[in-house]
């Protein structure tokens, strides 16, 4: 199982080589590398695709403390880029992936070829997010995210995909994906829960930028995707139709053409 030790943490990743051009992906709350097992698929013949589990999450180390920042998991994906001499990177966030590659590119400008953020906002989360989402947090940590799921699934998918009989077996790999999370997922879901907002940096932003949201998400919702848009310079904006906050997997093919069509130019 390929770890790295950086940052004072172990971090799992998988990286299909190559001389092409690095992507680093960075992942959401409550998944791990399979949210973006579509988009390597489409992109590992052209390019070297890296990802990653974040301290926390996934199959890399625990954490301690009451909560997981994102100016340390932003710490993680630096010391995560020299470790691997990945160099200069294509950059791809989605949601907590997105905290992290807009903090990345705005203060370590150096290692960021291009950006592409997908379902995530540059505000604080809404106030009237938090009650819920502590609630929700106290069930996952001393029971088990099992007890939530239900009420989470909405959140993370939209209904267009929840709706539809065609994705039953997928629907079901996506609740159970949901359900592995470990008991301590608390303390990353405490810093999404608690993170500042950074749409002051957005403007020191210098690589080109593809903003990607689902028109049904219900968790950053596309107003949060225009207002990151108007923010970074000559950033561009597409809208996935009929998926949510997980449109890696929802929409594969969609949100793929998205990509290559935004990195064909850059090559």
């Amino acid at each position: 199982m390929p770890i790295v030790k950086v940052n004072g943490t172990e971090l799992f990743y998988e990286d299909t080589g190559g001389s092409g051009e690095p992507i680093l992906f960075s992942h959401g709350l409550l998944w791990n590398t399979s949210l973006f097992a579509p988009q390597v698929a489409a992109l590992k013949d052209r390019y070297r695709c890296v990802v990653y589990d974040h301290r926390g999450q996934g199959q890399s180390a625990d954490a301690r403390g009451s909560e997981i920042g994102m100016d340390l998991l932003t710490d993680d994906a630096v010391a995560l880029i020299a470790a691997l001499k990945l160099g200069k990177v294509h950059f791809c966030g989605l949601s907590m992936g997105g905290f992290v590659g807009m903090r990345l590119a705005a203060r370590h400008p150096q290692l960021v070829r291009s950006l592409i953020l997908c379902e995530t906002s540059a505000d604080a989360e809404p106030a009237e997010n938090v009650a819920k989402y502590r609630k929700l947090n106290f069930v996952a940590r001393w029971l088990s995210l099992k007890f939530v799921s239900a009420k989470v699934m909405p959140i993370l998918f939209g209904q267009t995909s929840l709706s539809d009989p065609g994705r039953a077996a997928e629907k079901t790999a996506w609740k159970a994906q949901l359900d592995g999370n470990r008991r301590s997922i608390w303390r990353a879901v405490n810093g999404v829960i608690n993170r500042r907002a950074v749409i002051d940096e957005l403007p020191r932003i210098s690589a080109p930028t593809l903003v990607i949201v689902g028109d049904e998400d219900v968790a950053t919702v596309p107003a949060k995707a225009e207002r990151i848009a108007k923010a970074i310079p000559h950033a561009r904006l597409v809208r996935i139709p009929k998926a949510g906050h997980s449109s890696t997997v929802e929409q594969p093919q969609a949100v793929n053409a998205a990509i290559l069509d935004f990195l064909a130019p850059l090559a």
